[in-house]
């Protein structure tokens, strides 16, 4: 006979499948011990620039249950965003990720069908889903759940699908079985590191956040430091390279979200378009997608920065 954690257990991860998520990995919410020191040196570092908000509930970041009251259990999840195609290879680039529409929103309508469905099943389950805009360590919860390792470019790998997936959990009140994490499996690969293009992996599992393109075209919002000319390889928002080159990225299938597509006129977009993009053209390729985060002054502002 199955026990109650058993059959709850089941249920959830069965409709995380069905929402269409990835994967389901499920911790005990309490103290990350292991982070807690790489964490505040990190900090201490100042690896994290002008991303001050990374300063910010420094125990809620560490502790779930001291941000979701009452919480138990951590479910993790992956949604893939691998796209099937890809932008043309002479133009600008742009991470895949922002591709579609903004993660954020399509996850969380995922997450909130998900406790929706927990609730009608299981009863008054009490908790909060996160999809990383609130102080939570999504990648060590998901490497907790054994959804992954955390690799030496600091994402959150996995053996069967690479790592172009978003990381996001619902923290919940209730008692559930655990997983238990899976081993690191990088070896002796040092191929991100090599393929840095500004060198922001400063050692094997060491990401200094503020040396990251994806830090200069998104969280930045003063002029970028000049140091950084002629680095970028074409990246105006966000930058895949780390993932790229990952080995384990081979096993990366094209995800099976519609609101994930692209406009098909950014795949098209050659230099001269990004370069002569207008406040119409941002509205309609950009229309409820991550890029939005830098509006078009900023979109142009890196754009510039790479052209010149």
């Amino acid at each position: 006979m199955k026990s109650t954690t058993q059959k709850n257990t089941a249920f959830i991860k069965s409709e995380a499948k069905r929402l269409g998520f990835l994967s389901c990995g499920i911790s005990k919410a309490g103290f990350l011990e292991e982070e807690a020191p790489r964490l505040e040196a990190w900090l201490n570092q100042n690896r994290h620039g002008q991303m001050s908000y990374m300063e910010n509930h420094f125990d809620k970041r560490l502790d779930p249950t001291k941000l979701v009251e009452g919480s138990k259990s951590v479910v993790s999840l992956l949604l893939n965003y691998y796209p099937s195609e890809i932008q043309n290879p002479e133009s600008y680039k742009i991470s895949k990720y922002a591709y579609g529409q903004d993660y954020h929103f399509v996850i969380k309508e995922k997450l909130r069908e998900l406790l929706e469905s927990i609730r009608t099943e299981i009863g008054d389950v009490d908790g909060r889903a996160f999809v990383d805009s609130a102080p939570v360590l999504d990648k060590a919860w998901a490497a907790k759940s054994g959804l992954g390792w955390i690799g030496k470019n600091s994402n959150l790998l996995s053996k069967q699908v690479g790592s172009f997936f978003f990381i996001a959990e619902l923290i919940i009140d209730l008692d559930l079985e655990h997983d238990h994490a899976v081993t690191d499996h990088c070896g002796s690969c040092t191929a991100c590191l090599d393929a840095c293009p500004t060198e922001a992996i400063i050692a094997p599992y060491v990401v200094d956040g503020s040396k990251c393109i994806s830090y200069f075209t998104i969280e930045l919002k003063e002029n970028i430091p000049i140091e950084m000319k002629g680095k970028f390889d074409d990246w105006v928002f966000g930058c895949d390279v780390c993932q790229d080159v990952c080995p384990w990225n081979r096993f990366s299938k094209s995800h099976n979200e519609p609101l994930f597509n692209p406009n098909p006129e950014l795949l098209s977009m050659a230099k001269k378009d990004w370069e002569e993009i207008t406040r119409e053209t941002f509205q309609a390729v950009f229309k409820n997608s991550a890029v939005k985060r830098t509006k078009l002054e900023g979109l142009e502002r890196n754009i510039r920065f790479v052209k010149e």
